[in-house]
């Protein structure tokens, strides 16, 4: 048995080992994570296994991460430290190591999507759990701020890293030739550009910009893991956009045969559209994001992309059109985009950073 627990905030597919080895998916964030950290893994199916009667309670009373959290507790005296992959499960095993445990505890690493929101800043302001998170992992540098300011948690025990892509599976070289049947979607020889996710995304905006333009744009509206309602439903579709769903697999071709991506964001202070960004950075994509509080890291304002107002369609509209008059400069972003991410932003990256504190001693 390794001696750390990494949690896997839903259900590991049986044939995950299948679907990477044939390219159909990425690697998974927590299979990288796993190897490299020694870990061990724990998702909702192996907490169901592992819990009996009192975890079929607690996720009927509490719901899935509850019953996660609970797993991790019980298992907590093997391991040197219990990684939680989100807040939605760190909060409850925090919760739990500061009010139902006594004795020596691990060490409790938590990655922090986003925290200033109402319900779960209670557990902090009122539980004060944040003494049982060793360290808090974001994606934005809002996120670590606000925590250090409103908890007083030590800069050292906050740390920003990057988000991250696979870029074996994300890179230009291995679009298929499949991308010329996406091409079916377009009417006519016209440039092409997409969006991309659910989360916090202001399509109507998009619409509004792209009326009458001479460009298609084809709208990805689906995640794996967020709950937000598409926000292109009861709207007016112009005839030059297309809604529809893509694999994983069938997105990196649209990436592909798309000139840039345009990622438009309600006002927002996490890192909304931070995959589907770094995803067409990897493919040599320049992009075109709108600049809220908690999306300001993954950018280079006129080096791998442009930033625009939030909500605004005149902005947009004039960005999309420069870039599509420019085509020399988006391929460029395009280019310093993919050296970004190959850099700084990969999975393999991510992973060796978080591994210099799970693993310390063992990292060069």
């Amino acid at each position: 048995m390794n001696d750390v627990l990494l949690t896997v905030s839903g259900n590991i597919p049986a044939d995950i080992d299948a679907q990477i080895a044939d390219g159909q998916r990425p690697l998974a964030d927590y299979i990288a994570m796993a190897r490299t950290f020694h870990a061990d893994l724990i998702d909702y199916q192996a907490a169901r296994q592992q819990t009996g009667r009192i975890g079929r309670l607690i996720e009927k009373l509490a719901g899935a991460n509850a019953l996660l959290a609970w797993a991790c507790y019980q298992k907590r005296r093997r391991y040197r430290v219990i990684f939680t992959d989100g807040e939605q499960i760190g909060i409850p095993f925090a919760t739990l190591l500061k009010f139902a445990d006594r004795g020596k505890r691990p060490l409790h690493f938590s990655i922090g999507h986003i925290l200033s929101v109402g319900k779960k800043m209670l557990f902090f302001d009122r539980l004060k759990i944040q003494s049982h998170i060793d360290r808090f992992f974001v994606y934005a540098t809002w996120q670590k701020q606000f925590i250090e300011e409103r908890w007083q948690v030590p800069d050292e025990r906050v740390v920003f890293t990057p988000f991250m892509v696979d870029a074996d599976f994300f890179a230009p070289q291995q679009a298929s030739a499949a991308q010329e049947k996406l091409r079916a979607l377009v009417p006519g020889d016209v440039p092409v550009i997409c969006a991309v996710g659910l989360e916090f995304r202001d399509y109507p905006t998009l619409m509004e910009a792209v009326k009458g333009l001479d460009v298609h744009v084809i709208i990805a509206a689906a995640s794996p893991w967020s709950k937000r309602a598409d926000s292109t439903e009861g709207q007016a579709i112009p005839p030059n956009v297309t809604v529809q769903r893509f694999t994983q697999f069938e997105l990196r071709d649209l990436y592909a045969m798309s000139d840039f991506l345009v990622m438009p964001l309600y006002d927002v202070n996490f890192q909304a559209g931070v995959t589907a960004l770094l995803e067409a950075m990897a493919m040599g994509k320049a992009v075109i994001c709108s600049r809220t509080p908690g999306q300001t890291d993954v950018v280079v304002e006129g080096e791998t992309g442009l930033y625009v107002p939030p909500e605004d369609a005149r902005a947009l509209r004039e960005a999309i059109q420069y870039l599509l008059d420019e085509q020399e400069l988006r391929e460029q972003m395009g280019r310093n985009g993919r050296c970004r991410i190959e850099q700084e932003m990969s999975l393999a990256c991510y992973v060796e950073r978080l591994n210099a504190y799970v693993n310390p001693t063992l990292t060069p």
